[in-house]
């Protein structure tokens, strides 16, 4: 089987943190799709009737009974004689910069033969340089693993892109993400450009609540409404749109790019975050006042174990990790929640800063990470964090979003969840 290769000649790699204006202001014009190398291997799968498997890395409006469902119901009546599965590995509040990091955990062990990854509404606030790092990670880690499962980038959007696509341009996210895409030649299509050109049309109501009244429904009349919020769109009105828009770009797709493995070429920034991993926590030294939870017993245990296999809880102020590690960033999978506090960070000895596991919508537990360090020079360094024997103040931050303490007992602790480390590099002191 010949290898696909991607580019005529590699392009230079780049450190992202200086990166030539084309990278660092990124723009693309707005088109529905590009099919680029198109989807050959998976195609091919399906037009011989075998197991295909589709994997769907993205946030809540992947995690929505929507759009993903609503795809996967449409290649199973396309192609009947294959079986099609699913490998759901949507998380709500996350962007690339979690999913490069559980990638491996929550779809690559599951093999794939085709790579849904939709972040581009989450990482609407990260910087260009973020976005390649974490998204060029995802292609690298996906193509090392098998070459020949193949990648499509999707992108939503959110009531603050809608003027962006009107005015005929990806918003920033998802233009960054295009000239990774153009980079490896992954396919795109972006699932809102139909959905602003209809708002823009008077024919579609970006937010707004069903209606309820006959008044109400006078007032929506024949226009599609979209969304409650502005950004989960409604299963069927809104995802619906979504899967018109993939529907139209498949044949397109189809019909692009030969069969083959992928060959990884020079990567678009060389700080990309391709060897980013999971690791147990216990790979750091923790102090005596950890417990590990057990999913048998504990409510967050179970709750999160398919995602988080262990989680363990530190709750007394001082308790501590510590980790040695050679490489360029290091962070903790985690939880937040109503009983969870703050923590103190400290790296390579300096000034420490303090990182709350608490914010505006802490009235439920859910899952969440942050990096204790990240863009390190390359080397041995070593971070401690500890819990914080002070508690934000809970009532202020829920207030930003309207939203009070309803039970003072929920609210009560300086809890920390944590359930794995987020590495970049290797540790060099280990627990055992």
């Amino acid at each position: 089987m010949a290898l696909l290769l991607l580019a005529a000649s590699p392009a230079p790699a780049l450190f992202s943190t200086n990166l030539p204006p084309e990278l660092a202001n990124p723009v693309s014009s707005a088109v529905e799709s590009r099919p680029r190398a198109g989807l050959p291997n998976f195609f091919a799968k399906l037009e011989r009737g075998d197991t295909a498997r589709i994997g769907y890395l993205g946030g809540s409006i992947t995690a929505q009974d929507g759009w993903r469902p609503k795809t996967l119901k449409w290649f199973q009546e396309k192609f009947p004689r294959a079986k099609i599965e699913q490998i759901n590995a949507a998380i709500g509040g996350t962007g690339s910069d979690l999913g490069v990091f559980r990638l491996r955990h929550d779809v690559l062990q599951h093999r794939p033969d085709l790579l849904f990854v939709e972040f581009a509404v989450n990482d609407g606030g990260a910087s260009p340089a973020q976005i390649y790092r974490c998204m060029e990670g995802i292609v690298r880690q996906t193509w090392r693993d098998n070459p020949l499962t193949d990648i499509c980038f999707v992108y939503t959007l959110a009531g603050n892109m809608l003027e962006t696509l009107q005015d005929g341009q990806y918003p920033r996210a998802a233009a960054a993400m295009e000239k990774l895409a153009d980079h490896y030649a992954i396919p795109s299509i972006h699932m809102g450009l139909e959905v602003a050109r209809l708002e823009k049309a008077g024919r579609l109501i970006f937010k707004g609540d069903k209606p309820k009244t006959p008044e109400d429904k006078a007032k929506v009349g024949d226009k599609i409404l979209f969304s409650p919020d502005a950004v989960h769109p409604y299963p069927d009105s809104g995802h619906q749109l979504y899967l018109e828009a993939v529907a139209r770009s498949m044949p397109a797709i189809q019909a692009a790019g030969k069969a083959g493995p992928r060959a990884l070429i020079a990567p678009l920034v060389e700080d990309n975050w391709e060897q980013a991993q999971v690791l147990p926590l216990d790979n750091a030294v923790l102090s005596t006042g950890w417990k590990k939870l057990d999913p048998a017993t504990h409510p967050r245990a179970k709750s999160f174990k398919n995602r988080l296999p262990d989680l363990w809880l530190a709750g007394q102020p001082g308790d501590s990790l510590t980790l040695t590690f050679k490489g360029t960033g290091m962070g903790v999978y985690d939880l937040l929640g109503p009983d969870c506090g703050q923590l103190t960070v400290t790296v390579d000895g300096g000034k420490p800063r303090t990182v709350a596991r608490f914010d505006a919508y802490c009235t439920y537990h859910r899952l969440a990470k942050f990096m204790a360090a990240e863009l390190l020079p390359p080397g041995v360094h070593t971070v401690k964090i500890e819990v914080h024997p002070d508690s934000p103040d809970k009532p202020k931050i829920l207030a930003q979003r309207q939203q009070k303490i309803d039970d003072p007992k929920r609210f009560e602790g300086l809890n920390w969840y944590a359930g794995a480390l987020l590495l970049i590099g290797e540790p060099v002191s280990v627990k055992r």
